[in-house]
Order: structure tokens, then C-alpha cells, then sequence
């Protein structure tokens, strides 16, 4: 199924966010994510993704 992750057209599996996680790489990575605009918890990412959701990915990063 196509969705968008970060702005770019993305092909990945049905599944779940938390399935979709994993499938691009970021399974035990620290990040912040939100679908369509709403923030998802690490605790919630067992939400249903479905052809066309926008999915925001954010990493932290350390700075001063």
C-alpha cells in the first residue's frame, strides 16, 4: 500500500505502525511519530495504517 511517510509517497505492507516501524528500519530506534497529523505513543502504534495516511517520523538529535 502507498503512504506518505515524511512528506515522500512510500510503498510498504499493510499493517500497523508499529509493523510499518520495523519494516523501514527504525524497530528499536527512539522516535517520535504521528499519523495524519496526530501524535501516536510508543504505547499506541498498534493503530491501523490505510493507503494514503500521512505518517511523520522524527528522530531526536543532540545539539547545543
Amino acid at each position: 500500500m502507498k503512504i506518505m511517510i515524511n512528506g515522500t509517497e512510500t510503498e510498504v505492507r499493510e499493517g500497523t505502525l508499529a509493523t510499518i516501524l520495523e519494516e523501514l528500519g527504525y524497530g528499536d530506534a527512539k522516535v517520535a511519530t504521528a499519523v495524519n497529523e496526530a501524535f501516536v505513543p510508543a504505547s499506541a502504534r498498534d493503530v491501523a495504517l490505510s493507503p494514503g495516511d500521512r505518517v511523520e517520523i522524527v528522530a531526536p538529535r543532540q545539539g547545543g
